[in-house]
């Protein structure tokens, strides 16, 4: 009997190098005892191997399904002691022929597969629920929650938490591990204890307030609500607090509402709504991130403002925030950011005079593993964020607005004309103001590598149009300064 010891038992890589040292070996299933603990045991597959195997008994590397691996990836999470053996049996038997093994859904081993990965994908969504941020006396960016999974799910879990909350300092407390969140780096290490934790802070009264008055007693449903929220979860969980005295006194509550004498609704919107016609940007940041007007807010980190000088002269938008822009919150600071950041600078524009912003202020996206790969918003995404761009542009008044691509020339032009057709050339919008069309610089790096020097060129000669504008109008600065009289009217890019 060969005993393997596993020193972290969640782990796939781990559990991979050992099984596939052991499959080599030609070791059957019944001939290992998988270890998690750091007794001293045998320790098979590690730095110093036993001897070498006669050459009979080594067999090549199985080719196994990309789905086996991500269920192992799951059930090794859970806190089941034999899953170990149980996947390096199914291990076995694909390796021994059976391809089709997991179609198999009345085999016991695959239907015990199956079970364990549920499981572990149920509690995981539950971590994911029920994790409370508390704050760090004296440290206001600073927060730590303690959390008692059922299963050894936090590598699991913890990088979703970095990609929702970028912004934040944060670390995730268990009994088993930890996981840290500083400088955008994600960092595990070894568990805590509930006293490393804050009990409270000041937010959490607030918070219970809130939810006792959301709190609806005409729709209770204890068994319901335990089923989703069960009870072992309680104890982190501040709203749960106030849970025995609003289900004590809902039946009073809502008798008390059907007695009530009926009123007149409302009015939702104030006789006078005028608004101002220019928003201050404060608020206009801030309705931008509150927007829900599409469903692309769902998956999002966050809403994605403009940015700029509020005095500035020329205003770039693009398509929709990309993946880093959505974890920082500012605009063109992924790969194409910077590859425009270079191609301004080779020109002599300054990217900080410039606002920059997109037509669309969240980020779509489609998973593709851990990947998150850019989709092209729709025009119902366009349509509805439009309020968004007209008030950046009615707020800033910029002279030249540039459109990087055709939802962003859409956006601005409302034309549905090729991109092929407008690109290159001054176009006109209200009054004196002028609109600039070019490709967007992703579209640049996404090219085929046979085409990517002649996209490059054409965005620069493009751009070179905005160049050669932003210093005419610095030279008919200066000659007014100088009191010369002006220069020529005729403008470089006169349209």
């Amino acid at each position: 009997m060969h005993t393997i010891r596993l020193q972290q038992p969640w782990d796939l890589d781990e559990w991979r190098v050992r099984a596939r040292a052991a499959l080599r070996a030609g070791l059957p299933p019944e001939a290992i005892a998988w270890d998690e603990g750091n007794q001293d045991v045998l320790d098979f597959g590690a730095a110093t191997p036993p001897g070498p195997e006669p050459e009979s008994t080594h067999r090549p590397g199985p080719s196994v399904p990309s789905e086996f691996l991500a269920l192992a990836a799951a059930v090794l999470c859970h806190r089941d002691r034999l899953r170990h053996g149980l996947l390096y049996r199914l291990l076995w038997r694909l390796a021994e022929g059976e391809s089709r093994l997991l179609q198999r859904a009345t085999d016991p081993d695959v239907h015990r597969l199956r079970e364990l990965e549920k499981s572990v994908r149920r509690d995981s969504h539950k971590m994911k629920a029920f994790v409370r941020f508390r704050q760090v006396p004296g440290e206001p960016d600073a927060f730590v929650a303690w959390f008692e999974p059922e299963h050894y799910i936090l590598d699991r879990v913890a990088p979703f938490f970095a990609r929702r909350f970028a912004a934040m300092r944060w670390a995730i407390l268990t009994p088993y591990r930890s996981a840290c969140w500083v400088a955008q780096t994600l960092a595990l290490g070894p568990g805590g204890k509930r006293s490393d934790a804050p009990a409270d802070d000041a937010q959490e009264a607030l918070w219970r307030t809130y939810y006792a008055h959301i709190f609806n007693p005409a729709r209770l449903n204890p068994r319901m609500m335990r089923q989703e929220m069960p009870q072992r979860y309680w104890k982190h969980l501040p709203e749960t607090h106030a849970l025995g005295t609003l289900i004590r006194d809902a039946g009073a509550v809502v008798q008390a509402m059907a007695e009530r004498a009926p009123q007149a609704a409302r009015r939702k919107i104030p006789v006078s709504s005028a608004q101002s016609a220019s928003p201050n940007r404060e608020d206009l940041d801030a309705a931008v991130r509150q927007c829900r007007a599409c469903p692309l807010w769902q998956p999002a980190t966050q809403a994605v403002a403009g940015e700029g000088p509020a005095d500035a002269r020329i205003m770039l938008v693009g398509e929709q925030p990309g993946d880093e822009e959505d974890l920082t919150g500012r605009p063109f600071v992924g790969p194409a950011g910077r590859l425009l950041d270079r191609t301004l600078e080779e020109l002599g524009i300054e990217r900080n005079a410039l606002y920059v912003t997109n037509a669309v202020k969240h980020f779509r996206f489609q998973r593709r593993g851990k990947l998150r790969m850019h989709v092209k918003p729709g025009a119902v995404h366009v349509r509805s964020c439009y309020r968004w761009l007209d008030a950046e542009i009615e707020r800033l008044r910029p002279r030249i607005v540039v459109c990087l691509g055709a939802t962003a020339a859409q956006a601005v032009l409302g034309s549905a004309s090729r991109l092929s057709q407008l690109r290159g050339r001054w176009l006109p919008l209200d009054g004196e103001r002028r609109a600039l069309v070019t490709v967007h610089p992703a579209a640049v790096l996404r090219a085929l590598a046979a085409d990517r020097d002649s996209m490059l060129r054409g965005f620069k000669r493009d751009l070179s149009l905005l160049s050669a504008q932003t210093e005419f109008e610095n030279l008919q600065a200066r000659a007014r300064e100088s009191g010369s009289g002006g220069i020529a009217a005729a403008s470089f890019g006169s349209p």
